[in-house]
């Protein structure tokens, strides 16, 4: 095991619809001591599988550490827009991983969304999937 990471939905459905290199991205999920990530995933993976009619996301919702901000996000979500535009979600994905690290430096930011990933690379996250 390495370290934290906080992980987005678009990591988890690759991995559950084994999509194009989702081998190395479940690596990647495994090596993390814990998977940190906004309860929105959960909402986002469970409409996917619906989507896709397929059974259950339970498996891949059990390793996440869920982070519940005990206050607005504003000044996380200013941050995020001031790096540049990206869509609600991202938005609130980023804005929750500032919210845990003091360092963005010291928190990976797991995603396959490239938008996502970009404004994660000018926030500071290390974005290695």
């Amino acid at each position: 095991m390495t370290e934290l990471a906080y992980v987005d939905s678009s990591c988890l459905v690759a991995v559950a619809f084994d999509e194009p290199g989702s081998a190395d991205l479940r690596a990647r999920l495994a090596a993390a001591s814990d998977l940190l990530s906004s309860n929105l995933l959960e909402a986002e993976l469970r409409a996917t599988f619906v989507r896709e009619e397929a059974s259950g996301p339970e498996p891949f919702l059990i390793p996440i550490t869920w982070v519940l901000p005990d206050r607005p996000l504003g000044p996380e979500i200013v941050r995020v827009l001031e790096a540049g535009y990206a869509r609600g979600a991202d938005v609130w994905h980023l804005a929750t991983a500032l919210y845990l690290a003091d360092d963005p430096a010291d928190l990976p930011f797991l995603t396959l969304d490239v938008r996502q990933r970009e404004l994660a690379r000018v926030l500071g996250f290390p974005t290695a999937v």
